[in-house]
């Protein structure tokens, strides 16, 4: 058996793995240092949503991640919103990716895109989308993209109570403070944060009895538009990526034997 430090070594295997962990569903370690086991696939094609890049098999997740998005479709069709387009949740066993995002590591972790699949993509276009960016460029407000159909994609995503919370850039989340009226209870899930100028990217709360799930300290009080808020507009508001490769992170021991079961 080729261990875990040996694997690592010899480079990321976690995406060459092509079947699910067997065993009970479960998240393991935390969002951006962990693995899955028992994952459940998201259908390639459905009503109401459209998967991109495909080729990647990023389309995988704990099965109340797949429940959550096939709620959040229902919910958004009956709003009237265009079908979604959903981006990277896990690979199959979880684990780093080898490019891209540092978490969406151990299935709770889901990018939806504010463009949405109307007219629906092709297979060319799901393979390589186009985003629609929701800020302009000063960083500091949405753009004219930024509509009433996003505003409710945001409402309804974060209404779920499965959710831990929900990143956005901050701009978006000034628009969302000044412009929500009625119920604010759900902007307390919205969470400002680099990048994701062109997607919201829904995280889940641990599942009840995943004992090796590692959660997030709590979200402060109150809805987020306050100082908080202003504080991420005293600096930059997005920072530049380095080209570097970035070390793979330190797993949870049972993800040895999630990378590499004993037989």
């Amino acid at each position: 058996m080729v261990h875990l430090f040996l694997a690592l070594a010899l480079g990321n295997p976690w995406p060459l793995l092509t079947t699910p962990a067997p065993g009970h569903p479960e998240p393991i370690g935390s969002y951006s240092a962990g693995c899955l086991q028992g994952s459940q696939q998201m259908a390639l094609h459905g009503q109401g949503y459209q998967l991109l890049r495909p080729a990647q098999r990023r389309y995988f997740g704990h099965p109340v991640l797949v429940d959550y998005l096939h709620d959040l479709v229902a919910r958004s069709q009956s709003q009237g919103l265009p079908p979604l387009l959903i981006g990277d949740m896990a690979m199959v066993r979880g684990g780093p990716f080898s490019s891209g995002h540092r978490s969406h590591q151990n299935g709770l972790d889901v990018d939806i895109w504010f463009r949405f699949a109307a007219p629906p993509l092709s297979r060319q276009q799901l393979a390589n989308p186009t985003p629609l960016d929701m800020v302009r460029a000063d960083n500091r407000h949405v753009s004219r993209a930024f509509s009433a159909q996003q505003q409710t994609l945001l409402r309804l995503a974060a209404s779920d109570s499965r959710v831990e919370r929900i990143f956005v850039h901050p701009a978006i989340k000034q628009a969302l403070c000044a412009q929500t009226t009625g119920d604010r209870s759900w902007l307390h899930r919205i969470r400002p944060w680099f990048g994701h100028r062109a997607h919201l990217h829904v995280r889940l709360q641990c599942p009840n009895g995943a004992r090796d799930c590692q959660a997030q300290k709590p979200i402060p009080p109150g809805d987020g538009c306050d100082d908080e808020l202003k504080s991420w507009f005293s600096g930059p508001t997005e920072v530049s990526s380095s080209s570097k490769p970035k070390p793979l992170p330190i797993l949870p021991l049972r993800c040895e034997q999630i990378l590499t079961p004993r037989t």
